[in-house]
């Protein structure tokens, strides 16, 4: 039991002193994060990025099984699912964290912010690249999608429960199932959809409906 204490307080010290700049990034942008030794005892997705680093570091050296046993071991005790073979850049913030699974073939820019629930992954139809690369300064809401070998650009934010299947220009908003670009540069791309109606799809198709509906009686 005093190994284990022992071990757990060399495993936050290390990441006090060799993850400062992720810890920051945690706490410039969750307001929740009060001090750095919270962030460095109770964040899950640092946690996983630590041993993340750690994996992908013994991925590029070729060291067999070892790298997915570590990934596997960070899935149980944080939820998140890290391939060892992504590519993750500096200031990742994964916000609660449960359900995150980022690919083999994911890039993932620096100053990205993934809420929970979101996938980074393949369609199954490809070989090679065959997950999506993410810009920097990227959010992506909770339960999103963005699947195969595409590139979501600088500065964009990806909606919640969004299923985005193809590459996004930087600066823009990314809304619906599939998603679709509702803003770029701070300018609306459909400018016939109310605020309340871009983060429901749904909303729309039935507005959709409705005007169809409404067609077709004026021309009966």
């Amino acid at each position: 039991m005093t190994l284990i204490i022992f071990g757990l307080l060399v495993f936050w010290l290390v990441i006090l002193v060799f993850f400062h700049k992720d810890i920051k990034a945690i706490q410039e942008r969750d307001p929740a994060a009060r001090s750095e030794l919270e962030v460095a005892l109770l964040y899950s997705g640092l946690h996983a990025v630590v041993f993340h680093r750690l994996a992908h570091w013994l991925w590029l050296m070729k060291v067999p099984l070892l790298p997915r046993a570590i990934s596997q071991v960070a899935r149980i005790f944080t939820g998140i699912e890290i391939h060892p073979g992504a590519v993750i850049g500096d200031g990742l913030l994964i916000d609660h964290g449960t359900g995150v699974v980022i690919g083999e073939t994911a890039v993932v820019g620096n100053n990205v912010t993934l809420y929970q629930g979101v996938t980074l992954g393949g369609t199954g139809k490809e070989s090679g690249k065959r997950h999506p690369t993410l810009g920097d300064n990227i959010v992506v809401g909770a339960g999103a999608k963005i699947l195969g070998n595409i590139v979501i650009g600088d500065h964009t934010y990806v909606g919640a429960n969004a299923v985005v299947l193809q590459s996004v220009p930087p600066n823009a908003t990314v809304v619906g199932v599939p998603g679709y670009v509702t803003k770029q540069d701070g300018e609306k791309i459909d400018k016939k959809l109310a605020h309340e109606q871009i983060l429901d799809p749904v909303r729309r198709d039935i507005d959709d409906l409705d005007r169809r509906l409404d067609a077709l009686e004026k021309k009966s």
